[in-house]
């Protein structure tokens, strides 16, 4: 007879298999959404995105506030009583009903803001999806604190078919705009529908209130901390478009757009898997630095080579697919791809700080950077969007890092040696891989066409890469695929 797996055994079981279901359907969604954008973009005028973009500047923001992280909250608190959730959902349909009702009464101004007397509508309308978010929250938030991932990631997928279907179908009608509008709210209403049905809960009147009080609290910690993380990451194309214009803007936007594709495709993913699972051992603080120096460990392997060598390839990478006129855009590639690397590991830290019950901690930290950034992007801004860029790798690694990986080792009682140990195979295999690149770059004859550079530059720095990781850190990588064998079996 079979036994039955130990608890640590099936929460890594929980977490490959999170990371396997959530990776799977984002790239499938990922790449319906590319090819419906092309074809809706051949039905749309620039003007239907252009009304729709004016709406998101109000909407993106209001959307920080939208959940109010009391998803979190249910997530981590694992002391809370069914009651308790109940009054929690009640609570958020509260926070999704009166964001409608701000944002109707907000539209007309954002309207005359942009002067575009559609926008009103635009707002009112799209405001219902924070409604939709609402009422998900306590289901969505219990089937992350149960692990299930698959139905999670099917929700997503359906959210994202039906907002495509709709999407299609109305610009194919001719509805111009509103076609972006009723496919977002048709792929919320699926998602919604879909979470609801999977993982049902009452809903009750927030009465008692001091019995939920703390849960809003956290969420309220949460909320703070994402609008300080907005200000910051914004602030800077804010500062590049004010200061410096919309030529330097571009090349900065292209710039941020291809250096982030590390931190948005790998991070992001592992990120949407890893606070549950850093809940569900926030009391074993073991398991805690066991999950903390794997997952650094591993993300670091990703990511910090794909930092590295688009930063080493970005001159001949866009003058070869872009041409001539976004050479601008060259140096801020360079340093924001540098400074990815070091973003791409420190998104789990906020993670085991909130999961271990400290979001006032986190939410501190993060106005903090709030406070330093900016100031930085400003300075930085005299030297044009490369100065900006430099403020990234300067800052963010430099003056805000520390402190929140200062306070996340206390917390796991994991040593700063172990965490730079846990760096070391993706960093000493990265330096061996810039140096085979920029050899080959400095040994290749000019006559050379810049596409056969470019590819025998990337062959050798896999290759390097590859040889590297396994030749020195062979033992390292047998253990990790015995687990993952041993896993999937």
């Amino acid at each position: 007879m079979q036994s039955e797996p130990s608890p640590a055994r099936a929460l890594d079981r929980s977490l490959l298999r999170g990371l396997a279901w959530t990776g799977m359907m984002r790239w499938a969604t990922q790449i319906l959404s590319w090819a419906s954008t092309l074809v809706v973009a051949r039905l749309l005028a620039p003007t239907d995105y252009g009304l729709v973009g004016m709406a998101m500047v109000y909407l993106g923001l209001i959307q920080l506030l939208n959940e109010f992280g009391l998803g979190l909250a249910i997530v981590q608190r694992r002391d809370l009583d069914a009651d308790q959730i109940a009054r929690i959902g009640g609570f958020a349909l509260l926070v999704g009903c009166g964001l409608v009702l701000l944002s109707a009464a907000l539209s007309g101004l954002v309207a005359r803001f942009f002067g575009e007397p559609a926008v009103q509508l635009i707002v009112v309308i799209w405001s219902l999806t924070f409604l939709m978010a609402a009422a998900q929250t306590v289901p969505r938030a219990l089937l992350r604190r149960d692990l299930d991932f698959r139905r999670l990631a099917w929700a997503d997928g359906a959210e994202a078919v039906a907002a495509t279907v709709t999407t299609l179908t109305l610009a194919a009608a001719g509805f111009r705009y509103w076609a972006l509008v009723f496919g977002t709210l048709a792929g919320r209403l699926a998602s919604a529908t879909l979470i609801c049905a999977w993982r049902p809960h009452r809903v009750a009147w927030p009465s008692r209130f001091a019995s939920i009080a703390p849960a809003v609290m956290f969420g309220w910690h949460v909320v703070v901390g994402s609008l300080a993380w907005y200000f910051y990451d914004n602030a800077d194309f804010a500062i590049v478009g004010r200061a410096l214009g919309k030529a330097a803007l571009g090349a900065y936007t292209l710039g941020w757009t291809i250096a982030s594709i590390p931190v948005d495709r790998v991070t992001a993913l592992v990120g949407s898997v890893t606070l549950p699972v850093f809940s569900a051992v926030q009391d074993d603080r073991a398991a805690l630095r066991r999950y903390l120096r794997n997952l650094t460990e591993g993300l670091a392997l990703i990511t910090f080579p794909a930092s590295v060598g688009i930063a080493l390839v970005a001159d001949e990478f866009v003058l070869l697919a872009l041409g001539e006129r976004w050479r601008p855009a060259i140096v801020p590639l360079q340093l924001l791809a540098l400074a990815a690397a070091s973003r791409s590991v420190s998104a789990l830290l906020p993670q085991v700080i909130i999961s271990t019950g400290h979001p006032k901690r986190s939410m501190q930290f993060t106005i903090l950077a709030a406070l330093i950034l900016p100031g930085l992007f400003y300075l930085g801004s005299h030297w044009g969007a490369a100065g900006v860029a430099a403020a990234w790798l300067v800052g963010h690694p430099v003056l805000v890092m520390p402190w929140v990986l200062v306070y996340t080792l206390r917390l796991t009682n994991l040593s700063a040696w172990e965490y730079l140990r846990s760096l070391w195979p993706a960093t000493g295999a990265t330096i061996a891989m810039a140096a085979a690149v920029l050899a080959l770059r400095w040994g290749t004859p000019a006559s050379w066409q810049m596409s056969v550079r470019l590819g025998a530059q990337v062959l050798a720095g896999v290759a390097v890469y590859a040889a590297v990781v396994y030749g020195a850190h062979r033992r390292r990588v047998h253990a990790l695929w015995a687990v993952f064998r041993d896993l999937r079996e």
